[in-house]
């Protein structure tokens, strides 16, 4: 038990570490960033755009594959299909995440980062921005399509005001293309599963303290 607990306590102060060394995006939003890779290595996509089971509902911009002279291009470690909204499409665009009851943390690609780029998230109403992020909040802005440092891998975490009134996120830029793919989607457990998490635990420590037998004691 006292290993269980150490580990525990190891875990929060990691997560505090990486909440220390994470950048606003909002009252209750906090994101952070990694260079890109040519071969994908970020979390497992929820959404990237390549069939209907993984291709969440848009409004404007476009679904576009390759490279498109000055229009758009491909983001780093990106295959297949990706979302993109520039000046060629009609914007701004919307990704609706409405439909997921509550999230906890969102990860993507963002393609060739330019500081004319400019990602807001939308509450529930449709209306409210929570919080706002720039090409240049994420990179040095300059759209480089295949250095890693300007094709990140962005992770947005959020806390109990936003994770239950996250609508979707709206994307803008004023010359080429905003892209973005791979978009790994973790989900808030419900009360319920909490709840089974902490009688699991509690579980654990019972059993653990039932399989202590008291030393005998020696007779002289």
């Amino acid at each position: 038990m006292r290993k269980l607990v150490i580990g525990l306590l190891g875990a929060s102060a990691l997560a505090l570490a990486s909440a220390a060394n994470a950048a606003s995006c909002g009252v209750d939003c906090s994101y952070s960033t990694t260079p890109g890779n040519a071969i994908y290595s970020g979390p497992t996509p929820t959404y990237d755009w390549d069939s209907l089971a993984t291709t969440p509902t848009t409004t404007n911009g476009a679904v576009v594959t390759g490279n498109n002279g000055l229009l758009w291009s491909q983001p780093l470690g990106s295959t297949g299909n990706f979302y993109e909204v520039g000046p060629n499409t009609t914007q701004p665009g919307f990704i609706d995440l409405s439909s997921i009851s509550a999230i906890g943390s969102m990860s993507f690609i963002w393609g060739s980062a330019d500081y004319y780029n400019t990602l807001e998230i939308i509450a529930r109403d449709g209306v409210t921005v929570l919080g706002t992020i720039l090409g240049t909040d994420v990179s040095d802005g300059s759209g480089n399509p295949s250095n890693p440092l300007t094709n990140p891998i962005v992770t947005l975490t959020f806390g109990p005001l936003d994770q239950a009134n996250i609508g979707g996120l709206r994307l803008s830029s004023s010359q080429n293309s905003f892209e973005v793919d791979n978009f790994a989607i973790t989900g808030v457990p419900e009360p319920a599963t909490w709840a089974l998490m902490l009688l699991g635990f509690g579980g654990i420590g019972f059993a653990m303290r039932r399989g202590r037998k008291p030393a005998l004691a020696q007779l002289a």
